[in-house]
């Protein structure tokens, strides 16, 4: 038990060799280590930082229930606003989000360090409260797209902003933990966007009722918020010490607070208040962690994820099996990998997960292109087919899924967390939308087999990938990480 303590302990106790020579700083660590032995400050109660984390993934659920709202209710809502048999105007009303996302995603860094993380989660839930009672009231195409975008632009501020708060206000021994509420809070979302959506073929206008129930959650992430805990690396980095030194006591309780301080001061030395240029995210001794991060989330969108979410649905048609089902099936795949991610994360640690979710993307898409093929008779590429699209979908929620929303803000520098996060978020949302627009002509002009070897190519380069760039995070402070990563000047 003690081991685990002192183990838990060290995202507040570990300093760098490099500044052990200083006299000062010998002090300093031999006052850190006599509070680390104390029995009371020996371990951080995640309980404290619990409920601020919960209420910042309200935004991820938010995420997740907007992706999939309207999935079942495009039908009505086509014939509502007289669409009907416009592909193209049913595809706008999809993919409006995608263009309001990556509007948020490349204005998240700038506000939430403009801001602050608790003010741009409120920022958020404005224009999907907003764009919501928009999609909702509209009596014609325009204003639906008008409505869908406000709430792109919220969905695209929430995902980093969320990633950021939680890494920054969390314990390091239940970080990853903490982090996996994110994806999990986004399968409910998704979920719960399907759930809601089953009474629109017999009820009329229930699309409506689609939209409004989105705005609850928002208003309750809004009003909540103003009860949360600030950033207090966002704090300190403002100059506000004596708050960031509340905002601990909040999260860690009392006895930590010195500790945590200490530490704080440790990884933001040398740091300035200047604005972050955005050429410094793309050479220097910035390029390797931002590049490794596009580069995390660039593959987990060519790996063909949203493009199997997207095509499920045929997928489980031709096998026989309703769509209502299927989407059960995808959900209980996606939401039980996300749960036992949430489980392993700390334990088996983030370059662990990365590997065994890209690998079994791999093996999936192989099934996938065996079923595609001439040599398997029907009822067998039946099952190969389904088979291996629900593995895809659970192997990913594993890892591929989770971990890279994690993982960026602990690799990132205090200084330029926030911005970096903007960029690579931005890089995840223009693939996503070439891969959505694409994936059916592509699937069209090359075949099942060939598309599925080229996803099941990219899920194996992300597996080399991660094996030579990525390090290992899992408890270790965020101080400790940017020695690793970062040459020092």
């Amino acid at each position: 038990m003690w081991g685990r303590q002192r183990e838990a302990s060290s995202m507040y106790k570990r300093l760098p060799s490099r500044d052990c020579t200083n006299t000062v700083d010998l002090e300093e660590n031999s006052d850190l280590l006599q509070n680390v032995m104390s029995p009371e400050t020996s371990s951080p109660s995640w309980r404290l930082s619990l409920p601020h984390v919960l209420v910042a993934t309200i935004s991820s659920f938010l995420f997740g229930y907007h992706t999939g709202v309207v999935n079942e209710p495009l039908e009505s809502i086509s014939v509502d606003l007289s669409f009907s048999g416009n592909t193209l105007a049913e595809g706008l009303v999809v993919s409006t989000c995608l263009g309001g996302a990556l509007i948020g995603a490349l204005l998240s860094g700038w506000i939430a360090d403009g801001v602050g993380r608790r003010r741009a989660f409120q920022l958020c839930a404005l224009p999907m409260i907003v764009g919501a009672s928009m999609s909702a009231t509209s009596k014609s195409l325009a204003g639906m797209l008008l409505g869908r975008l406000f709430v792109g632009a919220g969905m695209g501020l929430g995902p980093p902003v969320a990633s950021l708060y939680v890494t920054e206000i969390s314990p390091a021994f239940v970080r990853g933990t903490y982090g996996s509420f994110i994806q999990i809070a986004t399968c409910l979302g998704i979920m719960g966007a399907l759930f809601i959506g089953i009474p629109v073929k017999e009820t009329a206008g229930w699309w409506r009722i689609c939209f409004w129930v989105s705005t609850i959650p928002a208003a309750v992430l809004a009003v909540a918020m103003l009860f949360c805990a600030e950033s207090p690396h966002w704090l300190y980095k403002r100059g506000r010490t004596e708050e960031a030194e509340a905002e601990f006591e909040k999260l860690l309780g009392g006895s930590h607070v010195k500790v945590a301080m200490a530490e704080l001061s440790k990884s933001d030395k040398g740091d300035d208040a200047d604005t972050v240029k955005l050429s410094e995210l793309f050479y220097g001794r910035h390029f390797r962690v931002v590049f490794i991060g596009s580069t995390l989330f660039a593959l987990q969108q060519l790996s063909g994820i949203n493009a199997v979410f997207y095509f499920s649905s045929t997928v489980f048609k031709s096998a026989g099996v309703p769509s209502n089902l299927a989407n059960v099936f995808i959900g209980i795949a996606n939401l039980t990998g996300s749960i036992i991610a949430m489980v392993l994360m700390d334990k088996l640690g983030r370059k662990a997960l990365l590997l065994w979710s890209f690998s079994g993307m791999v093996i999936s898409m192989v099934l996938q292109v065996t079923a595609a093929s001439s040599y398997v008779a029907n009822s067998g590429a039946m099952y190969l087919s389904v088979g291996g699209m629900l593995m895809f979908v659970f192997t990913f929620a594993l890892g591929a899924g989770p971990v890279p929303s994690l993982l960026l803000p602990e690799i990132f520098p205090s200084r330029i967390r926030a911005k970096a996060m903007a960029i690579c978020m931005s890089v995840h949302w223009v693939i996503n939308f070439f891969v959505g627009l694409l994936f059916l002509r592509l699937l069209e002009q090359l075949g099942p087999q060939l598309l599925y070897s080229i996803f099941g190519s990219f899920c194996l380069i992300a597996v080399v990938f991660v094996k030579r760039n990525v390090v290992e995070t899992k408890g270790k402070s965020l101080q400790e990480i940017e020695i690793a990563l970062l040459p020092q000047e």
